[in-house]
C-alpha cells in the first residue's frame, strides 16, 4: 500500500544506487510514516537537488516526489517528457510555470498531456518528518532492512 507521506509502496526503496555512500554522505528525508529515507542533498556539480533530475520510470520519479513537496512546501507534479529521439523521462516541476519556462528553453522535447501524470492534491506537513544526516547505526540499520525487503 503507497505510504501516505512518501508516495512508495517500498520503505526501505531508496537509496537507488550507491546506497552506503548517499545514506553516510547527503542529508536524508526520512519520511515519519515509513521511515523510508530519501536524498534531499544537492548534486555538487549541477547544484540542483536530486529531485531535478530526469527519471528514467514514473516509479523511480515518484521515489524523489516527496521532497521537491518538503523542499518548496507545495504539491509538485512529474512530467512524462519525450525527446526528440523519443527518449521517454519523467522530471519533477514545481507547478505549470516552471514546466513551461522547461519547454521553452528546450524545443527538442514534447509533453503529450502537458500537465503531470502524478500529482498528490495539497501540500500536508507530516509530525514525525526529519531532514538529517544519518548516525552510523541508522545507516547500518537500514542497510540491513533495505537488503531484507
Amino acid at each position: 500500500m503507497e505510504c501516505i507521506e512518501c508516495y512508495s509502496d517500498r520503505s526501505r526503496a531508496t537509496p537507488l544506487l550507491k546506497a552506503k555512500d548517499c545514506l553516510t554522505k547527503h542529508r536524508q528525508y526520512v519520511c515519519g510514516a515509513c521511515g523510508r529515507c530519501i536524498c534531499i542533498e544537492r548534486d555538487e556539480k549541477r547544484g540542483v537537488q536530486r529531485w531535478n533530475f530526469p527519471f528514467q520510470t514514473l516509479d523511480i520519479a515518484k521515489l524523489y516526489l516527496r521532497t521537491a513537496d518538503a523542499t518548496t512546501k507545495k504539491s509538485c507534479g512529474i512530467y512524462e517528457i519525450v525527446s526528440s529521439k523519443n527518449r521517454v523521462s519523467y522530471k519533477i516541476f514545481v507547478d505549470s510555470k516552471m514546466f513551461d519556462i522547461y519547454m521553452n528553453k528546450n524545443k527538442d522535447k514534447s509533453c503529450k498531456m502537458g500537465e503531470p501524470v502524478y500529482r498528490r492534491e495539497g501540500y500536508t506537513t507530516f509530525e514525525n518528518t526529519t531532514i538529517k544526516y544519518l548516525n552510523q547505526e541508522e545507516i547500518e540499520q537500514y542497510l540491513l532492512e533495505q537488503d531484507g525487503a
